[in-house]
């Protein structure tokens, strides 16, 4: 079990390490040359699995990748954008996956007023924690639309449940500008 975990925990680091490093890349060179249309920056950040960003909240020590999709693969190795949210930075409620055992486990401190900030190729998009609440895991009405720019993160609740957790732990952040 301790070798599988090692293993786990070490490929997942590695991951990590090699996309932030190759997103950084690619923001650089996005610098370095001409904008491609939103259509198509849209349709190629949108791949399953793909990168499309980063998510930092410096009080809390926590900067992972985030990929697109919220699939069991996808949050195995990253955060995951939850498909069907709005992406950070438009207009609307952008939803965040994450495990409450791996990547999201720091915010079982999060505080109103914490900043968090999410780096796209389209940009860096800087949000403000409003509040949090536990949820039933079929309450999804924490990510419908709404009118604001919004990051709603997920994760799992209790964060020292053993096993499938009964409820979901919502964190509501509204964009800064």
């Amino acid at each position: 079990a301790l070798g599988f975990w090692t293993s786990v925990s070490l490929g997942t680091k590695v991951y990590q390490a090699v996309k932030a490093r190759e997103f950084s890349r690619t923001l650089r060179a996005k610098a370095a040359e001409p904008t491609p249309s939103a259509r198509e920056a849209k349709a190629q950040s949108l791949a399953e699995g793909s990168v499309i960003g980063r998510l930092a909240i410096l009080r809390l020590g926590l900067s992972t990748v985030v990929v697109e999709g919220a699939g069991e693969s996808d949050l195995e190795l990253a955060v995951g954008h939850i498909p069907g949210t709005a992406m950070p930075g438009e207009a609307g409620n952008a939803g965040i996956a994450g495990h409450r055992d791996t990547f999201f486990r720091p915010l079982r401190f999060i505080q109103k007023n914490d900043a968090i900030s999410v780096t796209t190729s389209s940009g860096e998009y800087r949000y403000r924690v409003v509040s949090t609440e536990i949820v039933k895991p079929d309450d999804v009405g924490v990510l419908y639309p709404t009118k604001t720019e919004m990051l709603t993160l997920v994760t799992c609740y209790p964060f020292y449940f053993v096993g499938p957790a009964p409820s979901r732990f919502i964190v509501r952040a509204e964009r800064i500008l």
